[in-house]
């Protein structure tokens, strides 16, 4: 690897974990309802829109009530973004006209970015008009980042409170991650990206005339380009914070409008993991042990750092499908950060990586998206995998196992097995349906092994909430919809509800001082026992699979 990858990389990491413990502090303080720098400015809206809604921010809920306002939250977006599509015709805004989008493919553009999954089987820029990109998905994309930060928080109550019956107020939770979260940094983000030329208006295309007359397929002679407009930016700076990762554009973030200069995109990459990797700090600020979330932080980089130096190995020379502006080496960081946080957008485009360049972002979507993940998703997730990891050593030594002063009994092992076991059966589910279904089989580019990739990296993505593709598999088609829909949902929510389930156990258990047989969660040790087995849980699921795909194209 060159020197001048290594300084690109190296910088990038050097600023990421410089801002972790500034803006991880800072949502801890939102996150408890502390005093923070922005409640002199935003106080005044937050209390009105208790008033509002008439929101009691003193109340607070068991895990089932939690569980419940999540749900239905939840629900009625889906509802609402599936409603404006249907009846994107009759909505204003629409300078280009587009009609209303079928039931089938409705409903999977509602679940995805209503789950955080943000999967896209459409051109934006030829089917959808700027009252839904704002109103419904730029909406959903604010929402369901905080609706992950919601649940993060409560499983951090539960673990820090002391026999107690509530994990806090899940509209509180909601209003807060957003307005004093998600708002501010897109806002920011947003002014950088229409500084460097990120389009953000409502006008209508634009025709613009070509230097050098061309010929087009049907022989014509075209003279003229149409050039996409919109309200790009607001959309990308969430897309990006809140790790949605759904594109303004088709081509996503290697659209020049949505990312057109190396500043932008450095900014770019550097918002999908801010959030995940400051929330490590976050969470141990909320449980009073700052180390606790250093140890998470510590395991996740062991992880990402290897792969990610991996795939700029494999990715070093094949500039196919690839931004000249951006090179091999930025494209392959924006391929591993997209896929180890749940973002799925892309500045490149992965069906054209290398055979081990494109196992690297598909292994990663495997592991559960917990190398980071999600905006609150990948570290509750990654709770789970923890819990896992001190059961399995209480096995070794025969003791009850304890994660910061809780017991972890048979309900938080059942609960923690959910979480990790429910979306490897999503994918392989989803991606046999395909496999075996003439349907699912229609939208392939290739045959072959490659083939078989771009269905298992297409279920990989929905089954994990991540949104990202291949981009050689044509899935808007009824099956792919529906299975696909089926799986962003259960993928999301059976997650979700067992860590919320888990939060109220753990809340009610008293804390147990440390003795001497208690196993230290902040040590390398921990650290490099929690690495061995979420590694070891996603071979051990997909391993099989993926030898079918990505490693048999490797060995021809």
């Amino acid at each position: 690897m060159s020197a001048n990858a290594l300084l690109q990389l190296g910088v990038y990491l050097g600023v990421l974990l410089v801002c972790v413990k500034p803006l991880g502090g800072y949502m801890a303080k939102v996150l408890e309802g502390r005093r923070n720098p922005a409640e002199r400015v935003l106080g005044p809206i937050e209390r009105l829109l208790y008033r509002v809604c008439g929101v009691d921010p003193g109340g607070s809920m068991s895990w089932s009530v939690y569980a419940g306002a999540f749900l239905a939250f939840n629900a009625l977006g889906l509802l609402a973004v599936y409603l404006l599509l249907r009846l994107q015709h009759l909505l204003p805004f629409n300078p280009q006209g587009f009609p209303a989008l079928q039931p089938y493919t409705a409903f999977n553009v509602a679940v995805s970015f209503g789950t955080n999954t943000n999967w896209q089987n459409y051109g934006g820029e030829t089917t959808l008009g700027y009252f839904v990109q704002m109103a419904g998905l730029t909406v959903q994309n604010f929402v369901s980042a905080a609706s992950g930060l919601a649940v993060l928080a409560a499983l951090a109550r539960g673990l820090a409170t002391r026999a107690a019956q509530a994990i806090g107020n899940f509209w509180v939770d909601l209003v807060r991650s957003t307005l004093y979260i998600l708002l501010p940094l897109s806002a920011a983000l947003a002014l950088l990206l229409v500084s460097q030329g990120v389009v953000q208006n409502f006008r209508a295309y634009q025709p613009a005339q070509l230097t050098e007359a061309t010929v087009g397929p049907s022989g014509q002679l075209i003279s003229q380009q149409v050039l996409p407009m919109g309200p790009a930016a607001s959309q990308i700076a969430i897309k990006e914070l809140g790790t949605n990762g759904g594109g303004f554009f088709n081509v996503n973030s290697a659209h020049p409008f949505e990312n057109p200069t190396p500043l932008s995109n450095f900014a770019e990459a550097l918002a999908i993991l801010l959030i995940p990797a400051a929330l490590c700090c976050t969470f141990g600020r909320m449980v009073n042990d700052a180390r606790q979330g250093w140890a998470l932080l510590a395991a996740m980089a062991l992880i990402f750092v290897p792969l990610l130096v991996a795939e700029v190995r494999a990715e070093q020379g094949n500039m196919e499908g690839k931004e000249t502006r951006f090179g091999t080496t930025n494209s392959a960081l924006w391929a591993v950060a997209t896929t180890a946080a749940s973002n799925g957008s892309v500045n490149s485009m992965h069906d054209s990586f290398t055979p081990i360049g494109g196992l690297i972002p598909m292994f990663l979507m495997q592991l559960g998206e917990v190398v980071f993940g999600g905006v609150g998703s990948g570290l509750y997730g990654m709770l789970a995998f923890a819990i896992v990891a001190v059961f399995l050593a209480g096995l070794m030594v025969g003791r009850t196992p304890e994660y910061l002063g809780k017991k972890i009994e048979a309900f938080e092992m059942k609960m923690a097995s959910l979480a990790i076991l429910v979306p490897p059966l999503c994918v392989l589910a989803g991606t046999a349906i395909a496999v075996l279904t003439p349907m699912g089989r229609s939208g392939l580019q290739d045959r072959g092994p490659h083939g078989f990739s771009e269905i298992l990296y297409a279920f990989s993505s929905m089954g994990n909430n991540n949104g990202s593709a291949f981009a050689g598999y044509a899935a808007d088609n009824p099956l792919v919809n529906v299975v696909g829909g089926l799986a962003m949902l259960i993928s999301r929510y059976w997650v979700a509800l067992p860590m919320l389930a888990m939060a109220g156990s753990l809340a009610r258990k008293k804390i147990v001082p440390a003795g001497m047989g208690t196993l230290p969660t902040h040590t390398p040790l921990f650290v490099f026992l929690l690495t061995g087995v979420v590694i070891i849980v996603g071979a051990l699921a997909f391993i099989p699979a993926l030898a079918l795909g990505p490693i048999v194209e490797a060995l021809r």
